[in-house]
């Protein structure tokens, strides 16, 4: 019998859609603006593709745990913590991770984002293994599947093997929400946890590449964007975060946000660091729009990392044809699969194995994109 570790941050990733880029310190804002939390029902989703599987769960009471497992069906449980209900933190976190090493579980599987990673492996060190299930805004660390259907095939794998899993040493990166808000992309390296590790369904690293030949390939990238911009002025652009997108807008005159959603028409900016409301308003007024984004470097999130804005409704509304990925040569060469975890399981299957990624001046490529649906090892 495994013994798992379970823990959720039931207010991790509500900060997403409503552009606030994090949640950390941010929860009654993030309320007020109409979040809803998601954490719950991303566990759900890898907890029922756990069951029948020989692992018996330690977990918190309420919301943080209990409430999760009985809405997927598990029923070999032992609550051994209580968190107060109404004001859950990181502290309650951390006790129970504390109850988790006394314990001697075999895993910590946790729900939330790169600010619950901290937490936990502030407790465990390397001495126990980590493995998230993505549910906040940025996830930078390497400790996380790429999906909640990820996290499950991973679990399964081990547990089809006896236990025996292939651990990696996976980065758990601090990064600083009050400068990530202000458009400053700030982190640290917080520790090297112990981490499974399935290929295509483990995380990377989000890594930042600088050199004379990126910075010319960004430059390919926006002269031609922006030409295709300047060509299709009755068509509303979306333009997202990162420096290859930046430098679209810097062609065209324009101030973008860096770390943000902007909206282009007309070669004219119309709005900016939009949240998900603001978004579905524009589509509506200015249809048709296009999405402009790109890959996270190394780590290989399209979309689910930072982008949380873009919901599976602004995507339907703006249809996957619309979706324009771009990426430099170098970043494609550090990441040869992408993944797509937009919170639907239909809408990112419906992006197929395959998406085309401009890479230069007129210049494209073939990117796969990484499938759960791929059999684990030992037919797990």
């Amino acid at each position: 019998m495994y013994l798992i570790g379970f823990l959720v941050n039931p207010i991790a990733g509500m900060g997403g859609t409503v552009g606030l880029k994090g949640t950390d310190g941010q929860v009654e804002e993030a309320r007020a603006r109409g979040a809803m939390p998601k954490a719950a029902e991303r566990a759900v989703e890898t907890l029922v593709l756990l069951a029948g599987q020989p692992v018996r769960y330690l977990a918190c009471s309420g919301t943080m745990g209990e409430e999760i497992l009985k809405k997927a069906g598990i029923k070999d449980y032992e609550v051994v913590f209580c968190p107060d209900q109404g004001t859950t933190s990181a502290d309650d976190s951390i006790a129970v991770c504390r109850v988790f090493v006394q314990r001697r579980v075999d895993l910590v599987l946790f729900c939330g984002g790169d600010g619950t990673a901290r937490d936990i492996y502030s407790v465990l060190g390397d001495a126990i293994p980590m493995l998230g299930i993505p549910a906040g805004v940025k996830m930078f660390s390497a400790v996380f599947a790429v999906t909640p259907v990820a996290a499950a095939q991973i679990i399964r794998s081990g547990c089809t093997s006896g236990g025996r899993f292939f651990l990696r040493d996976a980065e758990v990166v601090d990064v600083d929400e009050e400068a990530y808000r202000e458009g400053e992309l700030r982190s640290r390296l917080f520790g090297i946890a112990k981490s499974p590790y399935v290929q295509g369904l483990s995380q990377g690293t989000k890594q930042v590449f600088e050199s004379h030949d990126e910075e010319r390939a960004k430059s390919d990238i926006g002269r031609f964007i922006s030409e295709v911009m300047e060509g299709t002025p009755e068509v509303l652009y979306l333009l997202g975060p990162g420096s290859t997108t930046a430098a679209i807008a810097e062609r065209l005159g324009l101030k973008k946000t860096l770390l943000g959603f902007d909206a282009v028409k007309g070669v004219k900016l119309v709005d900016s660091d939009l949240n998900e409301k603001a978004m579905l308003a524009l589509i509506k007024k200015n249809m048709p729009a296009r999405l402009v984004i790109s890959i996270i470097g190394a780590q290989g999130s399209l979309l689910g990392r930072g982008t949380q804005q873009v919901s599976p409704e602004v995507l339907r509304m703006i249809g996957i044809e619309n979706i324009i990925v771009i990426a430099t040569p170098q970043k494609l060469a550090e990441t040869p699969v992408v993944f797509v975890d937009t919170g639907d399981a239909v809408l990112d299957r419906d992006f197929g194995d395959h998406i085309p990624v401009v890479s230069g001046y007129r210049i494209a490529r073939r990117v796969r994109i990484g499938r759960e649906d791929i059999p684990c090892p030992n037919e797990c």
